[in-house]
């Protein structure tokens, strides 16, 4: 809490910008004057002095974004309950974010009055979750706080779903009688506030069904129990409208035994960065390459605990070092970033979704200390522990879907990067070389998908190239 200085004046404390997911929602701090008296009781000696009174603070818990595409967080558990004395650092909620699952703080000491969001509800980033307060004495009025927000809540639900008019204008009004911040001014259109005066409607009695709550002038009409205007006009229009609805009416009942499964947030966010990847221009490039030397060299270096998956992202890395523009991203259309590091992401299924851990720096790692992240980076994913940077980072992704035998599969580029590679799995293939003798070797096949915007096609298949010659030759991974 800040100390207060010697220099108060009335005018209140500014609010100063902290990294917090609590908010005060106290009043300013109160004063009073007083009147001294000097021992010798002369009216020259009076004097006048402010007192301050300090209160003690009712703080909301907002949902922490918890990464930069998340909005919205699901409630795992409270690891505290109602009541319980909070110390600052400690740990109070789990959050489920758009990837991970992670500890929330607190930055203030205090109690934890009031949880708003139970387990396993969601809330959108910047909405009250708790309520905390400073001392006891405020317990009862954050509980309060509370309930008011509480009901706030599921009064914004029933206004979109409800089909019975009259129950949506009450609910409004409540939620603006509790609302801290005061009175918000009703906002009509020009027409809606010529037939207000007309049909002497009050104006606090409207509930507008325009944009952000504006009064419209059905909405004066509906209020005025008359007919609206517009009636006969719109009979045309309905006219024309049959024709869309049956692209909205093919939904098909559901078979006998079916259920409907909402995603789960992490589902959620593939489907958004699924479908923002559709308006990336995208173009394929595949390249067969023989694995005897890699898979040779794999047998040797595994019961050091070196993993497969190791040694491709090793090799990516060294073939981007030469190919930067392979690793440089677009997300704005109208220019392109070089990369200054080169982190491969690796595609990792889990329950319920998919996630890509960031190998960081992959080409400055030894082969050894890379599978040894690599082995951390999984075991924190699949707990969902990972922390953001551990998994938003990445300039290029891996997808391997080789150890199924999958010979081949076209990988999807994640939003914000430039190029994604797509490994199947090593064949037993006949080969034929330049002296046209046969014989039989290990093959797999990778396709490269990338961003067109950036990387052209001559770009991508020297990037292949360099990276079957490191593959096929792989003594330099152990470097």
């Amino acid at each position: 809490m800040a100390t207060l200085s010697p220099f108060l004046s009335k005018t209140p404390l500014s609010n100063t910008p902290t990294i917090s997911f609590s908010s005060t929602i106290s009043t300013p701090l109160k004063w009073k004057s007083i009147t001294s008296f000097s021992p010798s009781g002369s009216s020259s000696s009076r004097s006048r002095r402010r007192i301050f009174i300090v209160q003690s603070k009712i703080r909301e818990i907002f949902m922490p974004a918890l990464s930069s595409t998340m909005t919205e967080g699901k409630i795992v558990s409270w690891i505290k309950s109602e009541g319980d004395v909070l110390s600052k650092g400690e740990s109070v909620v789990v959050v489920e974010s758009d990837k991970a699952d992670m500890d929330v703080e607190t930055f203030y000491d205090g109690i934890l009055a009031a949880i708003v969001v139970p387990e396993g509800e969601s809330a959108p980033v910047g909405a009250a979750i708790g309520i905390l307060a400073e001392t006891e004495a405020e317990v009862a009025q954050a509980k309060a706080k509370a309930a008011s927000a509480g009901a706030a809540a599921p009064a914004s639900h029933p206004v979109a779903s409800t089909p019975v008019p009259a129950v949506s204008p009450p609910e409004p009004k409540k939620v603006a009688e509790s609302a801290p911040s005061g009175p918000r001014k009703t906002v009509a259109t020009p027409y809606a506030k010529k037939l207000l005066k007309q049909h002497k409607v009050d104006i606090n009695s409207v509930v507008g069904t325009g944009p952000f709550g504006r009064i419209t002038p059905e909405d004066v009409e509906k209020a005025a129990g008359i007919a609206p205007s517009k009636s006969v006009a719109p009979s045309a229009a309905p006219a024309a409208l049959p024709k869309p609805a049956p692209a909205v009416a093919p939904a098909a009942p559901l078979l006998p035994g079916s259920t409907v499964v909402p995603f789960t947030t992490m589902q959620a966010a593939i489907s958004k960065n699924m479908i923002e990847s559709l308006s990336v221009p995208t173009f394929r490039v595949g390249y067969p390459i023989i694995t005897d030397a890699l898979d040779a060299l794999y047998e040797k270096v595994k019961p050091k605990g070196v993993t497969m998956t190791a040694l491709l992202a090793k090799a990516a890395a060294m073939a981007l070092v030469q190919h930067p523009v392979v690793n440089a991203s677009c997300k704005d259309g109208k220019s392109f970033t070089n990369n200054a590091n080169i982190n491969i992401a690796v595609a990792v299924a889990i329950n319920g979704g998919l996630i890509t851990p960031v190998l960081q720096d992959a080409d400055k790692l030894d082969l050894y200390l890379l599978s040894q992240k690599w082995k951390e980076l999984v075991e924190k994913a699949r707990s969902k522990q990972l922390q953001p940077h551990e998994y938003n980072s990445g300039t290029f992704t891996l997808s391997n879907l080789g150890m199924f035998g999958v010979d081949r599969f076209d990988a999807i580029l994640p939003p914000g990067q430039g190029a994604i590679m797509a490994v199947g799995a090593s064949k037993p293939t006949v080969v034929a070389d330049a002296d046209g003798f046969f014989s039989v070797k290990s093959k797999m096949l990778v396709n490269v998908t990338a961003d067109h915007r950036i990387i052209y096609g001559a770009d991508l298949a020297a990037f292949l190239q360099t990276f079957s010659k490191i593959v096929e030759n792989p003594e330099s991974l152990t470097l």
